[in-house]
């Protein structure tokens, strides 16, 4: 107790003499915790305004939604019983026709009293229901403005869905339900549900969902509510939602997204650690003389130790508590600016979960990074110490050091894979952390021994040879600058090529692989004049055409599918079915038989490989299915590759015909055109089938790139301050070395070099390690983007030159703009007082 009461005192008296030497300790750590504090507020922020406007985003209290049908009497009945108020709600996609001019649509139609919640805004401002009621004997419809202008439409005008009219009676504003929805691959049109009766757009067969929308009474239990319905019509596909969650897929997206982040920004809290651990190297390095002089005193090994672990625990401190004010503050401030893009509620506000997670990020990296360098000096003896032991060789820190950084850092990768909520997701990225940090450090310490090596090759020219020299001899001067600059590098790299992949699967890959356009709600007696129209075309390559219906699975081997599957997302929610009698010729089996093409016994399923492997399925088992609200068991008697890869036909679950051919359905279909041709196919089949929607597979995969690249961005930022933390570091050794350099430029002056020279000498150096680290950097960068594509997104790989080019490129820039910053006050000093003060 004594002893750390003194080595307090030695503390303070060491921290009166201000942060001089530290500000890039505290820059880095600042900076590293202010990245995660803003993710984790931005997060939190959109998770309380999903949960507090759940009701609104949902629609109601409670939703019950049904596939291809409207709920039957019982269960308007039960509605009825349980509910103060309820709102029917039929969804799909169609065609918004004006003239030759056909737009996808995402079509909503809905009765008198929707919304329930909420308020749907409309320009001109007047009533939802007047809007609906439309003019002149007309229906009417609102539609976003997008899809208003792409057709060309003035409020007034008429255009059509399916076989019926309608008038354009306003804009749509703000729907307040639109998030409950989920992703959508065309813009909003509403019109009332009694309008659609002749359209042919919800007759059987065709797909639609319902939704009902519940208001509650204000005591009731969500969760027995919730029960009474699932048991009562479990065997109905009812699919169940309420307020709690609104929007289960914008909150699923929004937590996956902000975890990822967080690792992203925990990748440049370790980039800010290497700048915090040669902080605090450079600062023992310069209190030599001080420790030296308290061991000759008598102070022990325990007093040192503590003297400076309380100095820079405070400083650490201090570090923690700006980037908590930025990071916390940040969000709040530009919170109108966020809200404004986001396509749903946030609440920005102080979140403490948000900010505790972050300082317990930082604190922890601060330990783990100060702990080592801190540890040394324990370890050196008095005489040692004035001969200037910190700079000399390594001393490995006792045990019990070596132990607190192992469990420090199993806290740290535990901390993260619970508050992530992916533990499987942050393992991986801890894994590919330390394996970066592994090749980097050897890539260091390569790169001073091929420095040393090269030295004898560099006779005639004397600025490479000192470059190389410095390089090779100078003490840890590689190491901080590879690992850091490197390390955000390779992030940035991993990013850049991820997504350069992306882009060019979607782009370069998309016509040799994906149709032209895919065509829904084509009905049996429309099928043989679709084919002839189709067949008939000589620009058409290729048409493929299934029956679908859509059904929910309900059951795995007689158990709740949901679990026996977790939340795999063939048991989420409704999947496509297919039935077929022969075994189409591009089917290839990989286990089991097809059925005969006469099967009429049991029902038997064709199941997909890859999916029954991650589901844990094998030939013999059964699944129920449910079906229009038919409960219909099937056993898998194959199973079968299907490429979900090229946005042609796929079925997870293909039946044989006779289970399915009764019931009502529609049939799809995939055409393969030039792209010459595709209006003129889209014209003719909308003037004959006006129920039939196409969609062009260009516009929906276009829709998924944009989400896509949002993604890229938000983790380009993330990337952007990990680097940014990087060349903070460098500037930190950078200031670190200016002595040793001040005291080599000296030598150099008085052996004749002339400052041209001396500074050429210092930009080799800088652009040799930059271009080191960055070539380390992109190889890293190359293997993480290539296991991402290949095993994640399952898409070919190949290395975006472009991309690794500006890597490197600035790598050495950046390295090059750190090293100049401070060699210009060691080319200024004079020779004299710099050799005498090494006297």
């Amino acid at each position: 107790m004594k002893s750390l009461s003194l080595a307090w005192r030695f503390a303070r008296r060491e921290l009166r003499g201000g942060l001089r030497g530290f500000r890039i300790f505290l820059a880095c750590l600042a900076l590293g915790v202010a990245v995660i504090a803003a993710i984790g507020t931005v997060r939190a922020s959109i998770e309380h305004g999903l949960s507090s406007q759940g009701a609104v985003l949902l629609g109601g209290d409670a939703e019950m939604e049904f596939t291809y049908r409207f709920a039957d009497d019982a269960t308007r009945a039960w509605m009825a019983e349980h509910a103060s108020a309820v709102s029917e709600i039929a969804e799909f996609r169609s065609m918004a026709v004006v003239g030759e001019d056909r737009v996808l649509t995402q079509v909503k139609s809905v009765d008198d009293v929707y919304p329930l919640t909420g308020t749907v805004v409309l320009s001109p401002n007047i009533p939802l229901e007047q809007a609906l009621a439309g003019e002149g004997g007309v229906p009417g419809a609102v539609m976003q403005l997008a899809l208003s202008a792409r057709l060309g439409l003035q409020v007034g005008d008429i255009f059509q869905l399916g076989t019926q009219d309608f008038r354009l009676m306003a804009e749509l504003v703000i729907e307040p339900d639109a998030a409950a929805s989920g992703f959508s691959i065309g813009p909003r049109t509403i019109v009332a549900t009694q309008a659609l009766q002749t359209s042919g757009l919800l007759a059987p067969g065709t797909l639609f969902d319902t939704k009902y929308r519940l208001e509650l009474p204000d005591d009731t239990d969500l969760d027995a509510t919730k029960q009474a319905a699932m048991s009562q019509f479990s065997d109905s596909g009812l699919r169940w939602s309420d307020a709690r969650n609104g929007a289960p897929g914008i909150t699923r997206f929004v937590e996956r997204l902000g975890s990822f982040l967080i690792l992203v920004g925990l990748s440049g809290l370790a980039v800010g650690g290497v700048g915090v651990s040669a902080a605090v190297r450079a600062y023992l390095a310069t209190k030599t003389a001080t420790i030296a002089t308290l061991r000759t005193l008598g102070a022990d090994r325990s007093t040192i130790f503590m003297t400076y672990f309380l100095q820079i625990g405070a400083l650490a401190l201090l570090g923690i508590a700006i980037g908590l004010v930025i990071g916390g503050l940040g969000p709040v401030l530009f919170g109108p600016l966020i809200a404004a893009q986001l396509p749903f509620p946030a609440d920005f506000s102080f979140y403490p979960s948000a900010l505790v997670e972050a300082a317990i990020y930082g604190g922890l990296t601060a330990f783990i990074f100060t702990l080592w360098p801190l540890a040394r000096a324990e370890r050196i003896r008095a005489a040692e110490l004035f001969r200037d032991a910190f700079g000399g060789r390594n001393h490995l820190p006792a045990v019990r050091y070596l132990f607190a950084t192992a469990l420090a850092l199993a806290l740290l990768v535990g901390a993260a894979a619970w508050f992530s909520g992916s533990p499987e997701l942050t393992l991986w990225a801890a894994a590919g952390l330390a394996a970066a940090l592994a090749v980097l450090l050897l890539a260091a310490l390569l790169l001073g021994i091929a420095a040393r090596r090269s030295t004898r090759l560099t006779r005639g020219r004397p600025a490479l040879r000192w470059a190389l020299s410095a390089i090779g001899t100078a003490r840890d001067g590689a190491t901080p600058v590879v690992l850091s600059l490197g390390l955000g590098l390779t992030v940035l790299a991993a990013i850049g090529q991820i997504d350069g992949n992306m882009r060019r699967a979607i782009g370069d890959n998309l016509p040799d692989r994906a149709p032209s356009y895919f065509f829904v709600d084509i009905q049996r007696d429309q099928m043989p004049a679709f084919a002839e129209r189709i067949n008939g075309d000589p620009e058409v390559s290729k048409m493929e055409s299934a029956p679908m219906l859509r059904g929910v699975v309900t059951q795995i081997n007689g158990q709740p599918a949901r679990e026996v599957a977790r939340d795999h997302w063939v048991v989420r929610g409704d999947r496509g079915i297919s039935y077929a009698g022969q075994k189409p010729e591009e089917t290839k089996l990989t286990a089991g038989e097809w059925w005969p093409e006469d099967y009429s016994g049991p029902p038997q399923i064709s199941f997909a490989a890859e999916e029954a492997e991650e589901l844990g399925l094998t030939l013999g088992d059964t699944l129920t299915m449910n079906i229009m609200g038919r409960d219909i068991t099937a056993t898998i008697t194959s199973l079968r590759d299907v490429d979900f890869s090229n946005a042609g036909m796929g079925f997870v679950l293909v039946l044989n015909e006779q289970a399915l051919a009764a019931a009502p359905h529609s049939f799809i279909a995939t055409v393969y055109a030039e792209e010459q041709a595709e209006a003129l196919i889209l014209r003719d089949l909308g003037r004959d089938m006006p129920n039939v929607t196409g969609i062009r597979v260009r516009d929906a995969i276009e829709r998924v790139s944009e989400v896509l690249r949002q993604i890229a961005s938000a983790t380009a930022y993330g990337a952007a301050a990990t680097l940014l933390t990087g060349f903070l570091v460098l500037l930190g050794t950078a200031a670190a070395g200016e002595p040793a350099r001040r005291y080599e430029a000296a030598l150099l002056k008085t052996l004749g070099a002339s400052r041209a020279r001396i500074l050429s000498s210092f930009a080799l150096r800088s652009v040799i390690l930059g271009a080191g680290a960055g070539v380390v950097a992109l190889s890293a960068g190359i293997a993480g983007a290539w296991a991402v594509n290949t095993y994640v997104f399952e898409i070919s790989y190949q290395v975006i030159w472009p991309n690794a080019l500006a890597i490197v490129s600035g790598g050495v820039l950046a390295t090059l703009l750190a090293g100049l910053v401070f060699a210009w006050q060691p080319l200024a000093a004079r020779p004299a007082g710099q050799l005498r003060s090494r006297e």
